[in-house]
């Protein structure tokens, strides 16, 4: 049942935001890897009340506490260990390269990350690259050529000054509450280079509403939108949308763009129709999560109950979120990842231990969850490798 907040939006000022999921005891962070079960176990912990604007499509979490978010050394978000990843990554930089001529140019990549990304959009467009990010890490980018510079910090104001031929912001925007506020720091910091290209990627919260992917909702993410919120965003802070995708399986949305010179410069797409569907997805979300969470936990006790051992494929957000909700650190043995900064640390909250995948023959696990079914593929040649016989069951 939802309920009525006075809280506004961050993205559109109205007023009347509808919480539609609540969630108690949530890890502040998801992917901060930590060196013990007691730290781990020892976690701050926050509360979701999400929460849906009836006038733009914005989704939020009202209680988000940013005192309780800090981007550290421990913390490990990078997906390029996976081949499958890897190569969506590349062919959208070809493809960004390909249509507005990246070549030759200097970029600037918003919340880099360790900054792969943009080693890879300036190898394959002989570009030069500045990223920021706390998280950069030079040391983990192959850079014999010196293109890239890395600044350990969050972008604000005080980066007006990095003029850029292109703006890349991959995966930061859902970690940012203000997002009008951020929108318009980009803007103005582009000033008038009116052929400066905009290109963010971010989460689908449509696929998330649709799925009831509960383990796509977790602390960091306090902003989540669809493909009109995201669009409609852009337009109300400067920008002309000049395409609106769903891409990887429809889990992301891409936005290209442009700086605008009148208010709300372009017509909507047509992607971007979806108010009343996000409207009746949140309802939906409401109505029928409690029968799924049920049913997963249910699932869990019987594979306990019968002898049986099962793992999660997936340290990252989704493993992590996927636990803490299902309150399973009891009927999870351990999460397996392949990203080797990963491995022997113990996600927040639960307290369960990262292990690599050749720990699996010794675990011996009978049922294997898979976070992500994109990586079934590559997961089912890991287990046959091994030779471990267990069911892949992707959730």
């Amino acid at each position: 049942m939802t309920k009525a907040t006075t809280r506004s939006c961050p993205a559109c000022g109205a007023g009347g935001l509808w919480v539609f999921h609540e969630q108690d005891g949530v890890p502040s962070h998801s992917v901060v890897m930590l060196d013990s079960r007691d730290k781990a176990l020892a976690f701050p912990r926050g509360e979701l009340r999400i929460a849906f604007c009836r006038a733009c499509g914005f989704i939020t979490n009202t209680a988000f506490d940013v005192t309780l978010t800090a981007y550290s050394d421990n913390y490990e978000e990078s997906q390029a260990c996976s081949p499958r990843f890897r190569a969506f990554a590349e062919e959208l930089a070809r493809r960004w390269i390909e249509t507005y001529d990246i070549r030759d140019k200097t970029v600037l990549e918003i919340g880099c990350g360790k900054g792969w990304f943009l080693q890879t959009i300036c190898e394959l467009g002989d570009n030069k690259g500045v990223g920021v990010d706390p998280n950069a890490r030079y040391e983990r980018l192959h850079d014999p050529d010196s293109r890239i510079t890395l600044v350990q910090d969050l972008y604000s104001e005080r980066y007006a000054g990095l003029g850029a031929d292109v703006v890349i912001c991959r995966h930061t925007l859902e970690h940012i509450l203000p997002v009008a506020d951020f929108m318009r720091t980009v803007r103005a910091a582009i000033g008038d280079r009116v052929e400066t290209v905009v290109l963010f990627e971010l989460p689908d919260v449509q696929r998330v509403l649709d799925d009831l992917a509960f383990w796509d909702v977790y602390y960091e993410h306090c902003s989540y939108f669809s493909a009109g919120s995201l669009a409609r965003l852009f337009r109300r802070t400067g920008f002309e949308a000049l395409d609106v995708r769903r891409e990887y399986d429809d889990q992301y949305l891409t936005i290209e763009a442009l700086p605008s010179t009148t208010p709300a410069q372009g017509r909507p797409l047509p992607i971007e129709d979806d108010l009343a569907i996000l409207a009746g997805s949140t309802e939906r979300f409401a109505a029928e999560l409690q029968s799924r969470l049920d049913s997963l936990r249910a699932q869990l006790r019987d594979i306990a109950a019968g002898g049986g051992r099962a793992v999660v494929w997936g340290g990252s957000s989704k493993g992590v979120s996927y636990v803490n909700t299902l309150q399973a650190g009891e009927d999870i043995a351990c999460l397996v990842d392949i990203n080797p900064h990963m491995q022997g640390k113990f996600i927040a909250g639960a307290g369960l231990e990262i292990v690599a995948p050749e720990w699996l023959p010794e675990i011996d696990p009978d049922v294997v969850f898979l976070m992500n079914p994109i990586y079934r593929d590559e997961v089912q040649a890991d287990l046959d490798r091994l030779h471990v016989e267990a069911e892949l069951v992707a959730v």
